[in-house]
C-alpha cells in the first residue's frame, strides 16, 4: 500500500514537471514565432551576398559588390512587404481572395513580371536626378549608390512597421538626392525633375481617387440603384469587364512589354481597344449564364465582379514586378558595373543574377511581412466590396496610362491608395446626400455634426498617417542617405 502511495506521488510529481515543460515549450514557441520571418529574411540576404561573391566576374571589387547585393536584397524584401499590398489589398479586403491566395498569386506574377518583362537596361542615376559627369570618380559613385540603397530600404522598412504604404520609387529618389548632394554638390541635382516628382505627390492620389470615384458613381447609377439590378448587370458588367481588359492590356504594354518591344502609347491603346472589344463580346453570354437564378439584391452583384477583380490583381502584380523591380536592383546593377569597369555610365546592363535577387526578394518580402499592409490597405482605410475594389484596380491602370501620356512621374502606390480614399470619400458624400434627401422627404430635422462625424466611412487616422509618410519620404531618405554617405566616407578615409 505504501508502495502504491509512493508511486502515485512520483507520478504526480512527473505530471507537474511535464506540465511545466509543456508551458515552457508553448512560451518558447510564442516568443520565437515573431523571429521566424526575420530569420528567413536574414538567410535570404546572406544567400544574396554569397551569390554575388560566387558569380562576380573577375576584376570587380568583391567585397563592395557583396555589400551592395546584401543591401539590394534587403530593399527587395521591403518592396515586397510594402508596395505589393497596393495590388492585393483591395481583392483581400473585398473577400474576393484569401490572404494565402493573394500571397501566392502576387508572388508568382510579381516574379514573372520582373523576370520576363523587367528590362535589360536600368537608369543608374534614377532617371537623370544626378548628373553623371558630376561623379567622375567611380568609388564616390559606388558609395553614393550604396548609401542611397541602404537609406531607402531602412525608410521603407520603417514605413511598413508603422503601417504606412509609401512609394519605394520616391524612397530611392530621395536616397540618390541625399548622397548625390553630399558627393557632388547641390548643383549636380536636376531640380526640374525633382519638381515633377514633388508635383506627383498631389497629382497621383487625386487622379486615382477621382477616377475610382467616377467608376463607383457609374456602377451605383447604372446597376446598384436600378429596380432590376440583375438585368442592368447583364448589360453593363460585360462593358466594365471589357474596359478593364482593354485598360490592362494597354497598361501592360506600356509598363511591361515596352521593356522587351518598342511600343508607343498609340500602339498600346490600339492593343487595349482591340482586346477590350473582344472581351466585351465574350463576356456577354458568360455574365448572362452567371446571373441566372441570382436574387435582385446587391449581394448577388458581388459574384459577377469577383473573378474580374482577381484577374486585375494578378495583372497589377505582373506590371508592378516588371516596373518596380528596378527600385531594388537598379542601384545594385550600377554598383556592379562601376566596380567592374571603373567608370560611371548613364545606363548599364542588368545581369540575370541581379534580377533574380530583386524578383525573389519581392516575393519573400510579400510572403513574410506583406499581410500587415495588405490588411491595412484592404480593410482598415474604408470597407471594400468587389465593386469598390474593382473601381480601385481599374483606376490604378487608367491613371498610369494617363500619366504616361502626360509625361508625369507618378507613383503606383500613391495612385492605388488615392483610389481607395476616393472610393471611401465618395461613399461618405453619397450616403450623406441620400440621408439628406430622405430627411427632407419625411420633414425630419437634419442630422447633427456629431452624428455625421460618427458615420464617417474613411478612417481619418490612416489618412493623416499615410499623407505624412508620403510628404516626408523624399526628405527623410535624403537626410538618412547623406548621413550614411558621410559615415562611410569617414570610415574609408
Amino acid at each position: 500500500m505504501a508502495r502504491t502511495d509512493l508511486e502515485a506521488r512520483h507520478l504526480e510529481t512527473l505530471d507537474r514537471d511535464l506540465g511545466r515543460f509543456s508551458k515552457l515549450e508553448l512560451a518558447t514557441g510564442y516568443v520565437a514565432r515573431p523571429l521566424v520571418g526575420p530569420g528567413i529574411a536574414f538567410v535570404f540576404i546572406a544567400l544574396a551576398g554569397l551569390t554575388a561573391a560566387l558569380l562576380l566576374d573577375q576584376g570587380g571589387n568583391t567585397l563592395i559588390v557583396v555589400c551592395a547585393a546584401v543591401f539590394g536584397a534587403y530593399m527587395a524584401l521591403n518592396i515586397g512587404a510594402n508596395d505589393v499590398a497596393n495590388n492585393m489589398g483591395p481583392a483581400v479586403g473585398a473577400n474576393a481572395l484569401t490572404m494565402s491566395g493573394a500571397i501566392v498569386i502576387a508572388a508568382v506574377f510579381e516574379s514573372a513580371g520582373a523576370l520576363l518583362a523587367g528590362g535589360d537596361v536600368v537608369s543608374t542615376i534614377s532617371s537623370g536626378i544626378v548628373a553623371p559627369e558630376s561623379m567622375t570618380n567611380s568609388s564616390v559613385f559606388i558609395w553614393a549608390m550604396m548609401a542611397a540603397l541602404l537609406a531607402s530600404a531602412l525608410w521603407v522598412n520603417l514605413a511598413t512597421w508603422i503601417g504606412a504604404p509609401v512609394s519605394t520609387t520616391h524612397a530611392v529618389v530621395g536616397g540618390v538626392i541625399g548622397s548625390g548632394i553630399v558627393a557632388a554638390g547641390v548643383g549636380a541635382i536636376n531640380w526640374q525633375t525633382m519638381g515633377a516628382i514633388a508635383a506627383s505627390w498631389v497629382i497621383s492620389p487625386v487622379m486615382g481617387g477621382v477616377c475610382a470615384a467616377g467608376f463607383l458613381w457609374f456602377i451605383k447609377a447604372r446597376i446598384i440603384h436600378r429596380p432590376d439590378k440583375i438585368a442592368a448587370a447583364r448589360v453593363w458588367v460585360p462593358v466594365l469587364v471589357g474596359i478593364m481588359a482593354g485598360t490592362f492590356a494597354a497598361y501592360l504594354a506600356l509598363k511591361g512589354l515596352n521593356r522587351v518591344l518598342d511600343i508607343s502609347l498609340g500602339m498600346a491603346l490600339t492593343i487595349g481597344a482591340a482586346l477590350g472589344l473582344a472581351i466585351w463580346l465574350v463576356m456577354i453570354p458568360v455574365i448572362r449564364r452567371q446571373s441566372r437564378g441570382l436574387e435582385n439584391r446587391n449581394k448577388s452583384l458581388k459574384v459577377l465582379f469577383g473573378i474580374p477583380l482577381v484577374i486585375s490583381a494578378a495583372l497589377l502584380s505582373f506590371a508592378h514586378g516588371a516596373n518596380d523591380v528596378a527600385n531594388a536592383v537598379g542601384p545594385l546593377a550600377a554598383i556592379v558595373h562601376a566596380s567592374q569597369s571603373g567608370a560611371v555610365s548613364e545606363s548599364v546592363g542588368l545581369p540575370l543574377w541581379v534580377m533574380m535577387i530583386g524578383a525573389l526578394g519581392i516575393s519573400f518580402g510579400l510572403f513574410l511581412f506583406g499581410p500587415k499592409l495588405i490588411r491595412m490597405v484592404g480593410s482598415q482605410i474604408t470597407k471594400l466590396n468587389p465593386m469598390r475594389a474593382y473601381c480601385v484596380a481599374l483606376s490604378a491602370a487608367i491613371t498610369v496610362i494617363l500619366a504616361s501620356w502626360l509625361g508625369l512621374p507618378v507613383s503606383s502606390t500613391h495612385i492605388a491608395v488615392g483610389a481607395i480614399f476616393g472610393v471611401g470619400f465618395f461613399r461618405e458624400w453619397d450616403a450623406e446626400r441620400r440621408l439628406k434627401l430622405a430627411h427632407e422627404e419625411l420633414n425630419r430635422p437634419r442630422v447633427g455634426p456629431e452624428e455625421r462625424s460618427r458615420r464617417k466611412l474613411v478612417r481619418r487616422a490612416h489618412v493623416l498617417t499615410i499623407a505624412a509618410a508620403w510628404v516626408i519620404t523624399v526628405p527623410a531618405t535624403a537626410i538618412l542617405s547623406a548621413l550614411v554617405f558621410l559615415i562611410v566616407r569617414l570610415l574609408a578615409a
